[in-house]
């Protein structure tokens, strides 16, 4: 705890620094930065933006999770389904994440479903291949085991598999909201009238970096306390059978 305090302190002395060199316009040092996030966060506007964003955050992860969850594990049990999927995930995993934005919002419209869409799309592809992975590694002795026992389909699942899956899940799950509230800001600044990424655009028109570097500041600690208090704990409790480094 200690440490990462002071390594919090550093990185500040070292913006306030690096702004008395590039001049306050160019780089506003941390007090301006920060008294302008609690003017935002008075007035209500911080806090409404920042809802709105996290909503899409969750709703295109939740979406992109469960699809690219079912298909990575179709595609790890089934060798043919693999084999005739295979090309279309190469392409999508290839495919910029800008022409996919820009595709659903010519194609559905400038609305709130192209949106989410667009960035559930673009997690998908990362999804299934970290559950193929996992479907691949799973012990098959235990499904030989668990037809000697006649287990039903879903005990197998939720017995057998889904703790082999586990970890393959928590991993998705992280890089998957790295991924995706990224993707959502850029979604936001080419074709929404609200949230975080749409104020970081018309800052950016006004050349207002305190704007810029508030808003990402305060996304960025929602985020991060999603990781602190949601992510990680789920990644620790599948992979506690792990032993852990000293």
């Amino acid at each position: 705890m200690f440490v990462r305090a002071l390594s919090l302190l550093a990185f500040v002395a070292v913006w306030q620094l690096a702004s008395l060199g590039a001049g306050a316009r160019l780089l506003p040092p941390p007090a301006e930065v920060l008294a302008l996030l609690v003017e935002e966060a008075k007035t209500g506007s911080l806090l409404a933006n920042l809802g709105v964003t996290l909503l899409r955050v969750l709703t295109a992860f939740a979406l992109a999770m469960i699809l690219g969850a079912l298909i990575g594990l179709t595609m790890g049990r089934s060798a043919r389904i693999d084999r005739a999927a295979d090309s279309w995930l190469v392409i999508l995993l290839n495919l910029p994440a800008l022409v996919v934005i820009v595709l659903c919002y010519i194609w559905f419209g400038l609305t709130e479903a192209a949106a989410i869409l667009a960035v559930a799309l673009n997690k998908i592809p990362n999804t299934i291949v970290t559950i193929r992975e996992g479907a691949r590694a799973a012990d098959r002795g235990l499904d030989d085991m668990a037809q000697v026992f006649q287990l039903s389909r879903w005990t197998t699942f939720r017995q057998v598999l889904l703790p082999q899956l586990a970890p393959y899940l928590a991993a998705a799950s992280r890089s998957g909201l790295s991924l995706i509230w990224k993707i959502v800001l850029v979604v936001e600044l080419l074709g929404r009238p609200n949230g975080v990424g749409f104020e970081i655009g018309t800052a950016f028109q006004l050349f207002d970096v305190a704007r810029i570097l508030a808003y990402a500041f305060a996304f960025i600690l929602v985020m991060l306390a999603i990781e602190l208090l949601l992510v990680q704990p789920f990644e620790r409790y599948t992979t506690r059978w792990r032993p852990r480094p000293a």
